[in-house]
């Protein structure tokens, strides 16, 4: 079993510049229209002369049918919009670079992961899984997390979640899951959520899907962003070597930021005051320059090891805990350019688990096998024809030949006598590639397959609740108390109470009695038969998300709340200090006139306290007056209060505090005068890099905001 490494010191760092960055970039180059100084055309070319008015019969008449122009711009605009997603349909998607951080050569074969010099140009794509394009970015959802990388031996994808297990253990009843989890058929609601009768009478009756609820229950379902999230590949896939020799391979993406949730109370709010919010954030970041890091870790297993643990490796609602073999990591993804067209790149882009490289292989993981079919029946279906690799964004960089020439909106405009393999009369190209080559064709993995035809699920895939009890036996108080109000919340708006009460005592009771109970009590059931929960060695602490967090205010936003009147100075030295630490302070105020010579970045009403990681209240007699005067001003303290945030006030800006009726001397509220800028700014700073100031949970909670 391979243990943890460090990124080596003398690692290559990222160069946006590299031809490595720009290799992707300059293949979509020829594909990028900038129409300033064009002529306006149809789509054969011709000028047009007149793009107000349809061709009539008189001014008065009917349109004539032999107006091209109108019917290609009509027919153009009636086909706009390509099938959705069935599932993952909201997504922002990036393009950056991911470098290995030192020669995987050990492992597997794979090209991209084998210098350290070399970049690989790279598309990703978050997504929600539940809602349609038009859902909210913060509900309680899984996160889709797809890797393109487009290496010299053509395009990899690495699909995963920001969950490490999945809801079944078998593909064939994918379709079911999606459609108990979707919005219901009578009503198409609720819309992006989960919280409804079809989702939770599926699950109450499926006990293996047990452990990924309660993963969907936990803070992990609302991520305070895309940057901070991690990533999984789920399913159990090989690495295989030069030599032919292969390993088990778990896939982890850790980003470099550590790992955040939102609290449920953010997450409502900003699903109604900001639905682009985790789409915005990743814009913006990259469009600053804080561009989002990602490292690549891998746990790795031996073929002898395979029947070495207490669960089967193939099965996809299980995790191997980080405690048994630790996660080496590997290299880092960097996304550093966002997209020219949504259309053209995001919403076209074309992921699949089946595209692997060389080095890379599957496993016979049962949900995984199916998977390698719906996705391509899937993007023939959305984006029209088998052909959808020679869509830009899909293109490998790599060179293409193969004899499939035909099938709707072909591109490549292919030559040559024959199409098809062996062939003499084209010399014989394409011509297959000998695997034994470093850079030699695609070989399976030669595993001895033996078996009855069958339909029936191995014993090994029988135990549900074991992985379940030790996820939750590794939570903090916190994050166990977040998980009941979230089972609470969902099954309040269940409307039949026999799948509440299915939920707490055939599924939750037999993990986790004391969350059963707590649930049981919220929803005003009877308390939950007794059930005997499978014994946890030792909890794994790697599974709290309040482990992930890495101490610093880099990218944390923070507002800097201020009226007319506040001290100018204090203001500028604060937006200083905190963009020398990395931060991104904002000064907030009731409206967008000038203080001091500064111009305002919002109005309070616009960017309210929930899209700030931070609080400050500046100094100055008016400027706290007008806050304390203003209902929207007390309110933004209040609720980052509510939210565990840290807060500062300096001076008059205490008063604001007073105002809002917070309560003294609470943890993580820094106060001071001005003169003290230094001293009350460090302790807000080492505050604000915590993330959270959890021991005011329980004070916070009083707060009505």
């Amino acid at each position: 079993m391979a243990g943890k490494t460090s990124k080596p010191q003398s690692a290559k760092a990222v160069d946006h510049q590299s031809p490595g960055h720009d290799l992707k970039s300059k293949d979509l180059e020829q594909f990028r229209v900038n129409p300033e100084g064009a002529a306006l055309r149809t789509n054969q070319g011709v000028k047009i002369s007149d793009n107000q008015n349809s061709l009539r019969a008189g001014p008065r008449g009917p349109s004539l049918l032999e107006d091209f122009i109108m019917r290609e711009k009509i027919t153009h605009f009636d086909h706009e919009r390509i099938p959705e997603r069935i599932v993952h349909a909201r997504g922002s998607a990036a393009h950056g670079v991911f470098q290995v951080y030192e020669s995987m050569a050990e492992y597997t074969k794979a090209g991209f992961l084998q210098d350290p010099s070399v970049q690989t140009p790279v598309y990703v794509r978050f997504s929600t899984v539940q809602g349609p394009r038009g859902s909210a970015d913060t509900v309680r959802d899984v996160r889709g997390f797809a890797v393109k990388f487009y290496t010299q031996e053509g395009n990899y994808d690495l699909v995963g979640n920001n969950m490490p297990v999945f809801f079944i253990q078998d593909a064939i009843k994918f379709p079911d899951f999606v459609h108990a989890v979707k919005m219901e058929a009578p009503n198409e609601m609720p819309t992006g959520g989960s919280a409804h009768d079809t989702f939770w009478d599926f699950v109450s009756l499926v006990p293996e899907s047990a452990h990924m609820v309660l993963w969907t229950m936990s803070d992990r379902a609302i991520p305070r962003s895309l940057r901070t999230m991690e990533g999984f590949g789920i399913h159990t896939f090989r690495f295989v070597n030069a030599a032919g020799k292969a390993r088990f391979v778990k896939f982890h993406w850790r980003p470099v930021l550590g790992s955040y949730s939102l609290l449920w109370d953010e997450a409502q709010k900003l699903a109604g005051k900001d639905p682009d919010f985790h789409r915005r954030d990743l814009w913006e970041s990259i469009e600053s320059g804080m561009y989002p890091e990602f490292e690549l870790g891998v746990q790795l297993i031996e073929e002898e090891d395979e029947h070495a643990f207490d669960f089967d490796l193939l099965d996809p609602t299980k995790l191997i805990p980080e405690e048994l073999v630790p996660v080496k990591i590997i290299g880092k993804l960097t996304l550093n350019r966002n997209p020219d067209n949504f259309f053209a790149e995001t919403e076209q882009v074309a992921f699949h688990p089946g595209h692997v490289v060389p080095g890379i292989d599957f496993t016979n993981d049962p949900l995984l096998q199916g998977r390698l079919f719906s996705y391509t029946d899937t993007q023939i279906s959305r984006l029209g024809g088998p052909n959808f690799h020679e869509i830009p964004i899909n293109r490998p960089v790599a060179p293409f030949h193969n004899n499939q020439r035909d099938a709707m909106h072909r591109q490549a405009i292919n030559v040559g006598q024959a199409s098809y393999e062996p062939n003499s009369v084209s010399g014989g190209w394409p011509a297959e590639t000998d695997p034994a080559p470093s850079d030699g064709g695609f070989e399976s993995y030669q595993e001895r397959v033996d078996g009855t035809k069958i339909r029936v699920r191995s014993d090994s895939f029988a135990d549900h609740f074991s992985q379940a009890a030790l996820f939750y036996q590794s939570m903090s108080d916190v994050e166990k108390a977040h998980i009941a109000a979230a089972y609470q919340f969902e099954l309040g708006k269940v409307t039949k109470p026999e799948i509440r009460a299915r939920v707490v005592n055939e599924i939750l009771a037999h993990f986790a009695p004391d969350l059963a109970a707590t649930v049981a009590q919220g929803l005003g059931l009877p308390a939950p038969k007794k059930a005997t929960p499978p014994k946890v060695k030792q909890p794994s602490p790697a599974l709290s998300l309040l482990n992930r967090g890495k101490p610093g205010i880099k990218t944390k936003k923070i507002a800097l709340l201020a009226a007319p009147g506040a001290d100018g100075a204090l203001l500028k030295k604060l937006q200083q200090t905190l963009k020398a630490q990395g931060a991104v302070p904002m000064l907030i105020a009731p409206t967008l006139g000038e203080i001091d010579g500064l111009t305002p970045d919002a109005t309070i009403a616009g960017l309210p306290s929930i899209m700030f990681d931070a609080v400050i209240v500046s100094d100055g007699a008016a400027s706290a007056k007008a806050l304390s005067q203003s209902g929207d001003a007390r309110h933004f303290v209040l609720e980052a209060f509510k939210h565990l945030k840290a807060i500062a006030a300096f001076g008059a800006g205490r008063d604001v505090l007073t105002a809002a009726h917070l309560p003294d001397n609470a943890d993580g509220v820094e106060t001071g005068d001005a003169s003290k800028m230094d001293s009350v700014l460090k302790a807000f700073i080492d505050t604000a890099g915590q993330h959270r100031v959890w021991s005011r949970a329980a004070l916070a909670e009083s707060v009505p905001a």
